[in-house]
């Protein structure tokens, strides 16, 4: 019986590229010399942080963080920027989490989406992923192009395609 996944997975050392790109621009501004700004990766948490002195650098870095990443293929969708907050000394903080994987939620509502169409296909969770089982390719291939049309919380990718 053929199939496929529906997963959301990151490529880290694009990442990886991107932060350091990152680093390299607010390095090189005018408007960050002689700041405290940085720049800060932690590959095994996927978790990049922003240090600065104030709200106006904070935000000018997020902005070159997301233009780096968007260059480097890295859906903005996957980027979740929380709040900015004290972190002592003057300085602000603002963590950015990187988002792999679908949650409960999503994967519910991609379900209902997929059933609602009446393809006749079978979507099931597996993990942070889905696994969609068919009769024929032409069916799953319809079931690609309407999730690839819709709107969800994460961005997605398909893999894993058997016949």
């Amino acid at each position: 019986m053929p199939s496929f996944d529906i997963v959301s997975e990151l490529d880290i050392q694009e990442i990886d590229n991107a932060v350091n790109q990152a680093r390299k621009e607010v390095d090189g501004r005018y408007d960050f010399k002689g700041s405290k700004s940085e720049i800060g990766w932690d590959k095994d948490k996927k978790e990049i942080t922003l240090n600065a002195e104030d709200d106006y650098k904070i935000e000018q870095m997020g902005s070159i963080l997301q233009t780096k990443l968007h260059r480097r293929g890295v859906d903005i969708k996957a980027v979740k920027f929380d709040k900015v907050e004290p972190a002592g000394g003057k300085m602000l903080r603002q963590k950015v989490t990187l988002q792999q994987g679908i949650d409960r939620e999503v994967a519910k509502e991609i379900i209902k989406v997929i059933k609602d169409s009446k393809l006749k296909v079978q979507p099931q969770i597996a993990d942070d992923k889905l696994k969609v089982s068919g009769k024929s390719i032409d069916d799953l291939q319809e079931c690609i192009a309407l999730v690839r049309g819709g709107s969800f919380a994460v961005p997605l990718q398909f893999n894993n395609m058997r016949s």
